[in-house]
C-alpha cells in the first residue's frame, strides 16, 4: 500500500522516465511501414488493454483525472468504488485524485464544467465517459486518441482520422507532440475511368511532445484500460471468479461421471 502512495504522488516531471506499457507489435509493424514509404494501417491498432493489470488501471485513473475530467464525467462511478477497486487509501484519493472542491469519496465523478459552457466553447456538451468503452469499444477510443493531427481549416486547428471534425481539441499533444497526417495520391478506376485520390499515408510529428512515442502510446492505452474498467467496475472480479465456476463445473461433471459409472455398473 505505501508502493501505491508513492506512486500516486509521483509528479509529471518523472513520467518521461516511468516504465508504461510497450507499444503493440502492430504499431511497430506500422512505424516500420512508414519508414518504407508504405501506407500505415491505423484502422488495425488494438488497445489490447488489460483489465486485471492493477497499477495500469492506477496509472490511468491519474491520466483520466489529469486530462479528462475537465470536460467529462463518470457519472455511474463514484469515487470510493474506484478507491475501493484499484486499492488507492482515502487520503491519496482526496488529496490527488478528486479535484472538486467540497467532493466527497460517497460522490460519482463529475466534471466541474457546465453544459452550456461546454456548449459555447466547443459547440456540443463534452459527452459522459462511463459507458464509451461499452459503446464505441476500447480500440476505437485508443485509435480516436492516437490519430489527432493539425488541420488549419478546423476551429481547433487539429482534426482526427478515427473521428473526422471532432470538436474536442488534441488535449494530449503537450505530452505525445503535433503531428501532421501525409497522404499519397493513389490512382483508381471508377466507373472506367482512372481518377486520382488521396490516401492517408503516415504522420510526421512535427512538434515532439514531453513524452517518447513509447511512453505517449502507453499513457494512452493506461487511459483506455481505465475507461474499460469505469463502464463495467465488476467485470475484472467477474472474470476472476469465472475460472473458478468452470473449474467447478469440471469437477462436479467428473464426479457426475463417476456416480454414473456407478449406477450402471449392475445394469452391464
Amino acid at each position: 500500500m505505501n508502493k501505491l502512495a508513492a506512486f500516486v504522488t509521483l509528479s509529471w516531471l518523472s513520467l518521461a522516465a516511468t516504465g508504461l506499457l510497450a507499444a503493440a507489435p502492430a504499431a511497430a509493424a506500422d512505424e516500420a511501414a512508414a519508414a518504407s514509404e508504405e501506407p500505415v494501417n491505423w484502422k488495425s491498432w488494438k488497445a489490447d488493454n488489460q483489465i486485471e493489470n492493477l497499477s495500469s488501471l492506477q496509472r490511468g485513473a491519474r491520466n483520466f483525472m489529469n486530462y479528462c475530467v475537465t470536460c467529462h464525467s463518470l457519472k455511474y462511478l463514484r469515487y470510493s468504488r474506484m478507491a475501493q477497486d484499484l486499492e488507492i487509501p482515502t487520503a491519496q484519493l482526496q488529496a490527488n485524485l478528486m479535484p472538486i472542491p467540497g467532493s466527497t469519496p460517497n460522490d460519482y465523478i463529475l466534471t466541474s464544467l457546465r453544459a452550456e459552457d461546454g456548449t459555447a466553447w466547443f459547440g456540443k456538451e463534452p459527452p459522459d465517459l462511463s459507458l464509451m468503452a461499452r459503446s464505441r469499444g476500447t480500440d476505437y477510443i485508443y485509435r480516436f486518441l492516437k490519430t489527432f493531427y493539425t488541420d488549419a481549416s478546423r476551429p481547433t486547428l487539429t482534426n482526427n482520422l478515427q473521428l473526422a471534425n471532432p470538436a474536442m481539441p488534441a488535449v494530449l499533444s503537450d505530452l505525445g507532440g503535433v503531428q501532421e497526417a501525409v497522404y499519397r495520391n493513389v490512382e483508381r478506376t471508377v466507373g472506367g475511368k482512372v481518377v486520382t485520390e488521396k490516401e492517408f499515408s503516415h504522420f510526421e510529428l512535427s512538434t515532439p511532445g514531453r513524452l517518447t512515442p513509447k511512453d505517449f502510446d502507453g499513457f494512452v492505452r493506461d487511459t483506455v484500460n481505465f475507461l474499460d474498467y469505469a463502464g463495467d467496475p465488476s467485470q475484472a472480479a467477474r472474470h476472476g471468479l469465472g475460472v473458478w465456476v468452470v473449474l467447478f463445473l469440471l469437477v462436479l461433471t467428473w464426479l457426475a461421471w463417476l456416480l454414473k459409472k456407478e449406477y450402471w455398473k449392475d445394469v452391464h
